[in-house]
């Protein structure tokens, strides 16, 4: 597995490599991650892992400077995992003209309208970030599919509204959420979580999984139940951001119409912010 820090090398050891895939990373790997990358080697010849702690989708008071770090273990994980190469830019060669506080705003992408809600209404620029550090990381590997994880559903919309405006060749292949034993799901995050915080996340994933029975059951009052899941929550602890239901094609609202749904909750539990999220059939 070959290690590769600049634009340029990578450009070089991609040539003649055939079918390349791709999975983007900011590191901190956990077995969703590896997931994802036996999903691209089902799809694709050569796999390329990108691991990029983005400053551009972090806001002012969040953990860009804390975000976990752990590229040597990351990268024997992804050695056994099969991966091709790891691509690890620094800040400046992704961004060369980056000063660490803004970026010019002529240079950053416009995410699709999708993005003003959810977490990109608590979290204001993030998804301009997320959509500009991926496109510029699409322009420099180049691969024929992309996988990314359902966990960050609102993303993968965004992703895939990016690749459909920008008329990317790019197939998106969306790989399912893996959860701890007891239900939490894995994310880089998890780890700041104490041993009774992380039993006690998984509450978040019991009240949308009650929301879907409700629905399944017959039950369409979908403010009813966004507002009781959030009242529940709140009583045991959390500092909910929202808990809604949604059409998982276009993240519009749902109505009764509606038939492929999404029910997604973004919360903090002390410190930490968790999001989940269970699409299905109605």
């Amino acid at each position: 597995m070959q290690i590769i820090h600049t634009v340029a090398e990578l450009r070089t050891a991609l040539k003649n490599r055939g079918h390349i895939g791709f999975v983007p990373t900011m590191g901190n790997l956990h077995a969703g991650h590896i997931q994802l990358v036996d999903i691209a080697k089902r799809h694709a010849q050569c796999i390329v892992v990108s691991i990029f702690v983005n400053p551009l989708q972090f806001g002012a008071n969040e953990d860009f400077s804390t975000y976990p770090r752990t590229f040597k273990a990351d990268c024997e994980k992804l050695a056994l995992a099969g991966a091709d190469i790891v691509f690890a830019p620094s800040v400046k060669e992704m961004y060369p003209d980056f000063d660490g506080k803004a970026l010019n705003q002529s240079m950053t992408i416009t995410p699709p309208p999708l993005a003003a809600e959810l977490c990109g209404a608590s979290r204001p620029g993030h998804f301009s970030g997320v959509a500009t550090v991926v496109m510029k990381l699409f322009n420099i590997v180049m691969p024929q599919i992309a996988v990314f994880g359902k966990k960050d559903f609102q993303q993968l919309l965004v992703i895939k509204e990016l690749v459909k405006q920008f008329n990317l060749p790019i197939e998106i292949i969306a790989g399912e959420t893996m959860r701890e034993p007891g239900g939490l799901a894995m994310s880089s995050r998890n780890g700041y979580l104490t041993p009774e915080q992380k039993t006690a996340a998984a509450q978040m994933q019991r009240t949308l999984q009650g929301i879907v029975a409700e629905i399944r059951q017959g039950n369409h009052d979908y403010p009813a139940l966004e507002k009781s899941a959030i009242e529940s929550l709140s009583r045991q602890g959390w500092l909910v951001e929202y808990v809604s239901v949604r059409n998982a094609f276009t993240l519009e609202p749902a109505t009764e119409y509606n038939t492929c749904l999404v029910v997604l909750a973004a919360a903090k539990l002390g410190n930490t912010r968790l999001i989940d999220n269970i699409d299905f059939l109605r």
